[in-house]
């Protein structure tokens, strides 16, 4: 795999079970530039190795005043610099390779992952971290895959010397084979507290990353209770906790560094020492102990090797492990086998449900085709995650109270197994049954004209429902690449912008990008549209989703920070340039219920009454009480009120009937009194 085929067709299925299978799936994946780094890092060092004994043979040349065995050496010196040039050349080519493919390979990974689970990703895992697996812990883990290539080199090279050394004068080689084994001894049991240190670290760093996050998401709320100087405190606190630990770290690495450093200088001396005593007694030649000197001296760099690649390991274990546990994330009922149980219950569902619109067969919400449907829940929450459900993620733990202890437990067990991974390893059927277990607490799946929603692409699925929650995010760029979307080609930006009653909004974004040069659609939008107000931004995205003109358009609270005014020619022009699509929208905004050809009033976890605005106004009291924010009893008792009125008032009329119908009665008789006589 070279950089210019990326992307991978086909990135592959990770082994998410712990950080080190993720780790080691990578490194097999890349076998084919493992082996190439392997082999010109072997030529590499082989040839840098080579130099000692070239100096030898020429130092002996002199010595023996050979003029032919001096001019060998020579040829030999340039063919050495020769390959130890080629072979570093082209080891930086393949190791910048594989680190850049195997982070690719990772990034795409994630970005599928990331897609797949949608809007649930941030409810599962922290902004924050997200944001640093994405980042820098994409580029730790692409740097041990690629050292692990130049480490093989140096182990082997090492071997071989030493080997060399030994069979070539056994005294100075085992007395080095002796020092490089007491090296490894004194630093080996370093390495761990050294990686606790490492995991300390970036454990503190990924904190003080999602307090960033978080505060500078919150910031005008910060701003606007006062709140920057505490936020700030505790940011100055976290960063400070994360500095501690980075000198930590830094400690025990440079005192490895210098064991490394420090050890093999002794050993050098102690070597040097006792060679020059084999000389002086005759035992060596002058160009024996050169070539000694050369490669003790030369066995500092694989030392050096060994030092990155275990700093590299130490700095990518946690990287890899969170990239795992993210990777590791499923929706559920996506795990595997579960493909015939989701087709088994669709099927019952489906012959249950409507077959024209949307419908949740696990609370009973049915969105007809071609209308406006409002649904209003008391819990706003619940609202929240019955849109996403309608979307087509499938129910989560507070959706279906009755298997959510369950469905957490295997949540519970599904992470854990993607943070340490030893369990799963060590028992496959585990995981299997805990896939089969998830996908039993599932419930069946939204239908969408009849057909349920899991059985589609998950593409298809997205281009039918589009689902717009309560806090859109608004991408930075201008205006024009803002609602650069892909769609149906039916609304244009100016209609969709007319509805969403954007005009003061874009006069804002003129007047605050000069650089527009009085064109809205390239005025820039900052990140996330934090230089805009809550209702600008909210109006913006509708406009976005207005534009896309799906065949299902699911909004959770499009109006929740807009003004009354505005929201009322929201709520009229929305009807109008929706009519013919299936819209749903939750809301208990009086001013969109009374636009709505249906309100639906979902009380806990089943629709409670069905109806227009106004007949659920007179007839449910419950209804009156979430749209009124009136509380429940008082609604009660002003509804016992009315009922008592309205008995008193027919008891008044019929008391006054009868006095009516007495006092005819009399005039009557008097009538006839008069008559008679």
């Amino acid at each position: 795999m070279q950089i210019r085929d990326l992307p991978y067709s086909d990135p592959g299925t990770p082994d998410v079970r712990s950080g080190l299978r993720l780790l080691l799936w990578l490194g097999r994946k890349q076998w084919g530039g493992q082996l190439k780094a392997l082999g010109w890092g072997v030529l590499q060092l082989a040839s840098i190795a080579s130099f000692p004994a070239v100096a030898g043979l020429a130092v002996t040349a002199v010595v023996h005043r050979s003029g032919n065995d001096l001019a060998l050496a020579g040829v030999a010196m340039a063919v050495v610099t020769v390959a130890v040039t080629v072979g570093d050349t082209m080891l930086h080519r393949v190791a910048v390779t594989n680190w850049i493919t195997a982070a690719a390979r990772i990034q795409q990974l994630l970005a599928r992952r990331t897609a797949a689970l949608g809007a649930t990703l941030t409810r599962r895992v922290a902004a924050g971290e997200v944001v640093a697996v994405s980042t820098g812990d994409i580029e730790r883990i692409g740097w041990c895959v690629e050292a692990v290539s130049r480490f093989s080199a140096a182990l082997l090279t090492t071997l071989g010397v030493c080997a060399a050394l030994v069979a070539y004068q056994p005294q100075l080689g085992l007395l080095a084979c002796a020092g490089m084994l007491a090296l490894a001894l004194t630093v080996l049991p370093l390495l761990p507290k050294a990686t606790r240190r490492a995991d300390a670290q970036r454990e503190r760093a990924g904190r003080a990353t999602e307090l960033a996050a978080d505060t500078v998401a919150g910031l005008r709320v910060l701003r606007g209770i006062g709140g920057e100087e505490l936020f700030l405190a505790r940011y100055r606190q976290a960063s400070q906790q994360v500095r501690h630990a980075a000198v930590r770290t830094a400690r025990m690495w440079s005192f490895i560094e210098a064991l490394q450093v420090a050890l093999p200088g002794l050993l050098l001396v102690g070597v040097v020492w006792y060679g020059t005593r084999l000389a002086l007694d005759g035992h060596i030649a002058v160009g024996e102990l050169v070539m000694v000197y050369g490669a003790i001296s030369f066995l500092l760099l694989p030392l050096q090797l060994f030092g990155e690649f275990a700093m590299s390991y130490s700095f990518s274990r946690p990287s890899a492990a969170r990239a795992a546990r993210v990777l590791g994330l499923r929706r559920p009922g996506e795990e595997r086998g579960a493909h015939a149980g989701r087709e088994q219950s669709a099927a019952a569902s489906s012959d249950a449900g409507p077959r024209e619109g949307l419908y949740d067969s696990l609370t009973g919400l049915h969105a007809p085709a071609a209308r406006l449907t409002a649904v209003v829940c008391g819990d706003p929450d619940a609202a929240g995650r019955l849109a996403e459900r309608l979307g087509g993620h499938p129910a989560s733990a507070a959706d279906a109270p009755e298997v959510g202890a369950e469905a957490e437990a295997v949540g519970a067990g599904t992470a854990g197994g993607a943070a340490d991974g030893a369990a799963s390893a060590d028992d496959p059927g585990g995981s299997a049954s805990a896939g089969q277990q998830a996908d039993a607490s599932v419930p069946p799946s939204v239908l969408l004209n009849g057909v349920p929603l899991d059985t589609l692409p998950l593409e298809e699925a997205r281009a039918a429902v589009l689902v717009q929650d309560k806090d859109p995010v608004l991408l930075s760029g201008t205006l024009g690449e803002l609602l650069n979307v892909p769609s149906s080609g039916r609304v244009g930006a100016a209609e969709a912008l007319n509805a969403a009653q954007c005009t003061d909004v874009l006069g804002a974004l003129v007047q605050g990008s000069p650089d527009a040069e009085g064109d809205p659609m390239r005025a820039r939008i900052t990140e996330r549209g934090r230089s805009l107000s809550g209702g600008q931004r909210q109006r913006l995205a509708l406009a976005r989703s207005l534009i896309t003109d799906p065949e299902v358009l699911v909004m959770d609270e499009p109006t929740s920070a807009v003004d009354s005014h505005t929201e009322a020619r929201i709520a009229r022009e929305l009807a109008e340039l929706r009519a013919g699509r299936t819209t749903v929208v939750f809301s208990s905004s009086p001013l969109l219920l009374d636009r709505a050809d249906r309100v639906v009033f979902v009380q806990g976890d089943t629709v409670a009454a069905t109806g227009t605005h106004r007949q659920l106004l007179r007839s449910d009291t419950a209804y009156r009480a979430v749209v009124t924010r009136e509380p429940q009893h008082h609604a009660d008792a002003s509804r016992a009120r009315e009922a008592d009125a309205s008995r008193a008032r027919e008891r008044a009329r019929t008391r006054t009937s009868q006095r009516d119908q007495r006092a005819q009665t009399d005039q009557r008789a008097q009538t006839e009194g008069v008559e008679s006589a």
